[in-house]
């Protein structure tokens, strides 16, 4: 097979993978100015996909991270070895995206490539010391840094906004809260320029990555502008397009994010993320984004985290990159057969993409089906009306059990 041919459509499943992270992480910069009323649905992704597109054109550092420190010098990429791993990246995203689980779109990424990087030259083949300094430190500290930060600036908007009840009804004035909703449109936009100039890169890596293998460009330390354009363009297509299955979804799980504590927790994130596409971090948006969410539950006051919830969030955190990295292993084992197993797996790789997109649109779309994220790491956190409802629920059962009780013991 002519290997210009197998370039070509590595950068088109690559701009695929951009798309799929497009619509996958539309939640992460929209889900709170849509649960507070800061933004209708519809100009929330508008404004998301037009800010993706921005911030791909900030920075190509994270891109670098990809195409120049990911794979240890000496190894003799191919452009099957890539395309073997964004079908991992791909095939791990839909399904978690179609089911609703918690996942990274980059560290799908991440999980497919190191996969089929080990499958085809072991585990010598990946610079895991650059992998460790860029990727898995970041996944740790990141959601935490996010949290802390976000705790402290909803407690810093709480407190320069409280007013007595008595001063209130005296002046006749609010606490001037629902003012943070203003904010949110800008603090939001923040979230989603941060996530064109983290998530775009990496597809403009992994295409730069092909480029070099494919003999196209001499090595990984540039990223040709075309890149640039494709990527942006993708990723900006792909949140304006397919957002909808995870927005559709946002009304009820976000219900106890204030305007305060969403401003708080889309500045944090914005911030947290843009700062790491400075140093080539390559982060997990909705990991970030997550952090963030927990971090303003708690700093509200009376809230108290849910352990088991948190827990179940982690997990899937943790599980995300070593299943697709199984994935994009199988996939390189099927590529290193020769010609008919690239297409072999091309095909199997459309077809499973084709069959998410056919029964996504059959079935009915709510709570119980899909999940983002970002809504799932905000049930970690119960306010303090929560745990009242909680109490008055617990002893209202407790009292019908005593009185059923009671019957029967009459009887």
């Amino acid at each position: 097979m002519d290997p210009i041919f197998i370039v070509g459509l590595v950068v088109a499943i690559a701009l695929f993978f951009d798309f799929t992270n497009g619509f996958h992480d539309t939640a992460n910069a929209m889900a709170t100015p849509i649960a507070t009323g800061a933004l209708k649905p519809k100009v929330a992704v508008g404004i998301a996909a037009l800010m993706n597109l921005a911030g791909a054109f900030l920075s190509t550092t994270v891109a670098k991270t990809i195409s120049v420190d990911m794979i240890n010098p000496g190894i003799s990429i191919t452009a099957q070895m890539v395309f073997a791993g964004l079908t991992g990246a791909i095939l791990w995203n839909l399904t978690t995206w179609f089911l609703g689980l918690p996942s990274s779109s980059s560290h799908a990424l991440f999980g497919g490539l190191i996969g089929s990087t080990m499958a085809y030259f072991g585990a010598a083949g990946v610079n895991f010391t650059k992998m460790i300094e860029k990727v898995f430190i970041p996944a740790l500290f990141a959601p935490v840094v996010a949290g802390i930060v976000a705790f402290v600036a909803t407690k810093v908007a709480y407190l320069i906004t409280s007013r007595s009840q008595a001063e209130r009804k005296a002046k006749d004035i609010s606490t001037g809260r629902q003012k943070f909703k203003v904010g949110q449109i800008f603090s939001s936009s923040l979230v989603a320029l941060s996530h064109g100039t983290n998530d775009a890169q990496k597809t403009m890596g992994v295409i730069t990555l092909v480029l070099v293998a494919g003999g196209v460009q001499a090595d990984g330390s540039h990223v040709e502008i075309w890149v640039v354009l494709a990527a942006a363009l993708a990723i900006a297509l792909g949140t304006y397009a397919g957002g909808w299955r995870i927005i559709k979804t946002l009304g009820t799980g976000l219900s106890e994010i204030r305007p305060p504590q969403g401003f708080a927790a889309e500045v944090s994130t914005g911030v947290t993320i843009l700062a790491s596409s400075k140093f080539g971090f390559a982060l997990s948006t909705t990991q970030v984004a997550s952090g963030s969410v927990i971090g303003v539950g708690l700093g509200r006051k009376g809230g108290v985290v849910r352990w088991n919830k948190a827990g179940q969030i982690f997990v899937g955190w943790l599980l995300t990159l070593p299943a697709a990295g199984l994935v994009g292993a199988a996939s390189a084992y099927l590529t290193m057969q020769g010609d008919w197993g690239l297409i072999v797996d091309g095909i199997l790789t459309a077809a499973v993409a084709a069959a998410i997109f056919t029964i996504s649109r059959r079935n009915k779309i709510n709570s119980t089906n899909l999940l983002s994220e970002v809504e799932g790491a905000s049930e970690v956190v119960l306010s303090a009306r929560q745990i009242k409802a909680n109490a008055k629920a617990a002893k209202k059962a407790e009292a019908k059990a005593k009185k059923k009780s009671k019957k029967k013991g009459k009887k």
